[in-house]
């Protein structure tokens, strides 16, 4: 019997559905076991693990995030080669969403009470993205990533040394957003234009510090 071909409405459904566990959890379950499994938990003092804390859920909601720029891009990107990339990008960054979501636990800590605004506000953003054309939503894409990459390169510098379960899942972040980043690239992707390029490492900025208290 063969299965019937997915409509816009059941791709709307399904980011929906996906849209609630992304935002109020619990993530899906990820496809790749946790990197931080491969190390022993380090007992840390209260300073440590309230910084560590703070930086996670930064982590966690550039994730939250990601899924939505990814999930937003899906919806409206025009060629299926694309639409399938960023619809893998997004189960890779899933990974990262339960990865830190568990590590939030872990350290004892919330998620950020924003994270319906800042799902909100990157679907739209990566909807937009994909409505002006695929090369611009690939090139939004590899921008994006490449300055998540500096973003979790300066948290490695600053999560304390002893917390080598959060070290662990930043590094593979970083490895992958990295990946991702090319994979935009080899496929076409525009350059942003450098006044885009401030505005998102602006709107990023106001997002970190949000997060790091909210």
């Amino acid at each position: 019997m063969n299965e019937r071909a997915q409509t816009t409405l059941d791709r709307l459904i399904g980011q929906l559905d996906q849209a609630l566990h992304t935002v109020f959890g619990p993530a899906p379950p990820p496809g790749r076991p946790n990197p931080a499994q491969r190390n022993t938990e380090v007992e840390l003092n209260e300073t440590e693990r309230e910084l560590a804390g703070r930086l996670m859920r930064i982590n966690h909601v550039g994730e939250i995030c990601a899924q939505a720029l990814y999930q937003g891009q899906a919806m409206t990107a025009r060629l299926p080669e694309v639409r399938e990339k960023m619809e893998q990008a997004s189960r890779e960054e899933n990974d990262h969403l339960a990865w830190t979501e568990e590590r939030l636990r872990e350290l004892g800590t919330h998620a950020s009470y924003l994270n319906p605004l800042w799902y909100s506000g990157s679907y739209a953003l990566g909807a937009l993205a994909g409505i002006i054309g695929d090369k611009w939503s690939l090139g939004f894409i590899a921008e994006t990533e490449k300055q998540v990459v500096e973003h979790l390169t300066d948290h490695l510098q600053r999560i304390p040394t002893a917390d080598v379960k959060s070290r662990a899942i930043l590094e593979q972040m970083r490895c992958d957003e990295s990946q991702h980043a090319t994979v935009a690239i080899e496929s076409g992707a525009a350059g942003m234009p450098n006044p885009v390029k401030q505005l998102m490492r602006g709107a990023s900025k106001i997002m970190t510090r949000t997060a790091y208290w909210i």
